[in-house]
């Protein structure tokens, strides 16, 4: 059966990691708009740390989708249910823990404009609230972890057998 959610965890993986990289980009337009103590906000190393630290999970991430995606499009159905199971639960909780940092630290670059419902705000605001919403279907963080290392575990005591 986890086979089966295979497509379904990639397709979400690809929108989760697209919606962090929305997420930077809007933070990363803020910081050249918003000044703050007579300076632009991308002029604090603060904003930078939190601007470099979302872009290196995006980008790792990213580098692991485009992996993953090349695989389910040059594999045999029969070797991606065999291989690609628990690499795909890896990234669905990289995904989600990329878009659940990214969407926080773009909250702390918007500060209050990233709680109201339209605005300059308005994709922080709903992404933030939307990140549980990529968490959960397909499996929780926990469960693809597990099923991951599993994966990852029964794969390296057959070659050990070898």
């Amino acid at each position: 059966i986890m086979y089966n959610f295979n497509h379904e965890r990639w397709s979400i993986c690809v929108e989760g990691n697209r919606f962090s990289r929305v997420l930077l980009e809007e933070s990363m337009t803020y910081a050249f708009k918003r000044s703050t103590f007579g300076k632009k906000l991308i002029e604090h190393p603060v904003i930078r740390f939190k601007l470099a630290h979302m872009a290196r999970q995006v980008e790792a991430t990213q580098s692991v989708v485009e992996s993953v995606t090349y695989q389910l499009a040059t594999l045999p159905p029969r070797e991606q249910m065999r291989t690609l199971g628990g690499p795909i639960a890896l990234l669905k909780a990289q995904v989600t823990q990329t878009l659940e940092f990214c969407a926080r630290e773009a909250a702390q670059i918007f500060g209050g404009l990233a709680y109201t419902r339209g605005g300059q705000g308005e994709k922080v605001e709903r992404l933030y609230r939307e990140v549980r919403g990529f968490a959960i279907p397909g499996g929780s963080e926990e469960i693809m972890l597990d099923l991951g290392i599993r994966q990852a575990i029964k794969k390296v005591s057959t070659a050990s057998k070898l």
